[in-house]
């Protein structure tokens, strides 16, 4: 009897060790599993502000784009929309924004950076036509003040005239309303 209670015994414990292997082994896949999407929401999470998606204009620069583009000055090197619509390609945006590295980074994080990277490219785009208005626009200006200070130079406009010509310079090239 004492036999076949142990072999009894031994078959139960060898069936709860099978078992109690099998739920580690599981138990030990979810756990990998969890680990697996804990990182990949944390990389979700932390790619937008790594890939630069927060970059743009901050807000005197947004108001000053849309100054210079109501009074026809704003030089459109790059179109946003088209911006917008590359980022949903792997990295696109980034890479049309001329952000090579964020580009890669976006590249590698695909298919997930196609919540980010439009919004990428097309602040990127309109970061790029910003500065590239504000260097034309600082050329222009300075090329019309000199031109009005040789004028003022050579008497042929009075004091009262050239601050008011200069005034009237500055205000068309403002990025303020």
């Amino acid at each position: 009897m004492s036999e076949l209670f142990r072999r009894k015994n031994i078959f139960c414990s060898n069936q709860s060790l099978s078992r109690v292997s099998s739920y580690l082994l599981n138990s030990k896949r979810i756990n990998k599993m969890k680990k697996n999407i804990i990182t990949v929401l944390l990389l979700g999470a932390l790619a937008p502000g790594l890939t630069g998606c927060a970059s743009g204009l901050n807000s005197v620069q947004s108001s000053e784009y849309k100054t210079w583009e109501s009074k026809g000055l704003l030089v459109k090197d790059k179109d946003p929309s088209t911006g917008a619509v590359l980022g949903i390609l792997p990295g696109g945006g980034s890479f049309y924004a001329g952000e090579v590295g964020y580009g890669i980074l976006n590249l590698l994080m695909w298919p997930w950076s196609i919540l980010w990277d439009p919004v990428s490219g097309s602040n990127g785009a309109k970061s790029d036509n910003y500065f590239a208005t504000k260097a034309v626009i600082e050329k222009k200006q300075t090329t019309e003040i000199r031109q009005l200070d040789d004028q003022l130079a050579l008497k042929k406009i009075s004091n009262e005239d050239y601050v008011k010509m200069k005034h009237d310079i500055e205000a068309k090239y403002s990025g303020v309303n």
